[in-house]
């Protein structure tokens, strides 16, 4: 009966204790400093006296996330709507160029492959040859196809 009474007191006292561990410092070839209280990564390294107290410093505040309808910073270089409107339609007319180049280039690249699938060499009995041949005017042609179709994407993405 006295040892039910003993048994809760020492499990509370045992408890109250204070949990200690080894704590090791350790420094790589690189300066970098590390602790651990693993006894087998802590080779090499030097034990911490357990004495010492701890200090924690806070973390800093949080600032909420800035949202897309925020101000800028103030050093932040800003440009006119103005200007930005010019830059933007000197943009878009380079784009347009460029597209229609594209579609220049893409209609000779049709041109040169149907005329190429109209000529019939002599050593092409094999149909493989012929395809072979073709390829590189197929090449081209999607090329060309898929340039057309990144130059409208980027127009469709101007204001």
């Amino acid at each position: 009966m006295r040892l039910l009474r003993i048994l809760p007191l020492t499990v509370l006292l045992y408890a109250a204790l204070p949990a200690q561990a080894e704590v090791y410092k350790c420094i790589d070839a690189e300066g970098r400093v590390t602790y651990t209280n693993d006894r087998s990564a802590a080779r090499g390294c030097t034990a911490l006296d357990t004495g010492q107290s701890v200090s924690t410093v806070p973390a800093p505040a949080r600032r909420p996330a800035a949202s897309p309808g925020t101000v800028s910073p103030s050093g932040f270089p800003k440009v006119s709507p103005g200007d930005q409107r010019a830059r933007d339609d000197g943009r878009r007319q380079v784009l347009e160029s460029e597209l229609a180049t594209e579609e220049s280039a893409l209609a000779t690249a049709e041109k040169a492959l149907a005329e190429q699938e109209a000529i019939r060499l002599g050593d092409e009995r094999n149909y493989q040859k012929v395809l072979d041949r073709l390829q590189p005017y197929r090449d081209k042609v999607e090329l060309h196809k898929r340039n057309i179709e990144a130059l409208r994407r980027e127009i469709s993405g101007l204001r």
